[in-house]
């Protein structure tokens, strides 16, 4: 059977629209900051780095508290603060204005692989090769402190944890053992931290993990190669999409629920199409393993990071797109349908 990407619509060679040089070791994460002007890094040398996206050089100094490496990245939803996860078992809160870490909080016993915000700023959710996810509560943007007792996820390893977007669920997913046939997706009830139930189908690693903005599907990423969505509501498994040759290392959702980009250690990125599932474009090729993804506010650039090559880089998300002949996935499903309908009616 072909592959979906040999029928799409033939597009020529997709070339970074900026390229950041700066980092000395792999780069773990990537997050636009607001107003779309700037992004933010973090990396295995120990450092945060803003970057102007237009010039692609670094604005001010790096980002730093010790020299432990910076595992993960997280901007709050007001855009005011950045979370960070560090080798150390630190979770830190920094303050976007002054650049400074404002909070350093600890209780996880080895790195940190994962944060993550709730919607509404108020709590940090971060996830440890110690095994637990930790709530810590934030407090007019300075305060930040562990609000329930650690969940012992089973995970020997977590890589990821997310919140569902109202906050009432947590799912995790992670490292489970090299004898593990199964590596589940496990939800908890955040409140309570009691486990709702383990979701099956990857058979390695779960290293990703993302909400639709309504909750209603979660989508997880493994290094089985596979990247699956599933129906919250019967917790369901969906779709499998299976286009990566290599571990799927990240994956981020468009603003409008209509796109997703994955990341790879096959040395590619992959956007694709939520409506059909299928690939949107031939895969954007990286000199090394893309380590992560992630959207602008108005879902049209994406950023990337990489290993071994220590960069990080933007895309045209809407070239790419137009030139795909899918300019409309920039726009909200339902207006998109709404005009599609006043179009059949103003043809008769």
């Amino acid at each position: 059977m072909a592959s979906p990407i040999s029928k799409m619509k033939e597009t020529s060679a997709i070339t970074h629209h900026q390229k950041f040089e700066g980092h000395t070791d792999w780069v773990n994460g990537a997050i636009h900051l607001p107003g779309g002007q700037r992004i933010m890094t973090c990396s295995w040398d120990g450092s945060l780095r803003v970057w102007n996206v237009k010039s692609g050089k670094q604005i001010g100094e790096d980002w730093r508290d010790g020299d432990s490496a910076v595992e993960t990245i997280a901007l709050s939803p007001d855009g005011k603060n950045v979370v960070s996860g560090s080798s150390d078992g630190a979770v830190r809160l920094w303050d976007i204005d002054t650049c400074k870490v404002v909070n350093k909080c600890t209780g996880h016993t080895r790195r940190v692989q994962s944060v993550c915000w709730s919607r509404d700023g108020r709590r940090v959710l971060s996830g440890s090769y110690d095994g637990t996810a930790r709530q810590w509560e934030v407090e007019g943007g300075e305060t930040i402190k562990n609000i329930l007792a650690s969940i012992e996820t089973g995970h020997k390893q977590v890589y990821e944890v997310v919140y569902s977007p109202d906050t009432t669920l947590i799912a995790t997913g992670g490292y489970d053992g090299p004898r593990a046939a199964e590596h589940p997706i496990k939800i908890w009830d955040a409140k309570t931290g009691k486990l709702v139930v383990n979701l099956e189908g990857h058979t390695s690693i779960v290293l990703c993990l993302t909400w639709t903005t309504d909750g209603k599907t979660l989508i997880s990423g493994s290094s089985d190669h596979s990247i699956r969505t599933w129906n919250t509501t019967n917790w369901q498994q969906t779709a499998v999409l299976l286009e990566h040759t290599g571990s799927v290392y990240g994956i981020a959702i468009s603003p409008n629920d209509r796109i997703l980009a994955s990341a790879s250690t096959d040395k590619t990125a992959l956007l694709w199409n939520l409506d059909n599932g299928q690939p949107i474009c031939s895969p954007i090729q990286h000199p090394d393993d893309v380590t992560c993804v992630s959207f602008s506010a108005g879902g049209k650039r994406l950023a990337t990071g990489c290993r071994v090559d220590n960069n990080a880089y933007i895309w045209d998300v809407a070239a790419i797109l137009r030139e795909a002949g899918l300019d409309d996935l920039l726009s909200d499903a339902k207006v998109s349908r709404q005009t599609c309908l006043m179009s059949l009616h103003s043809d008769n």
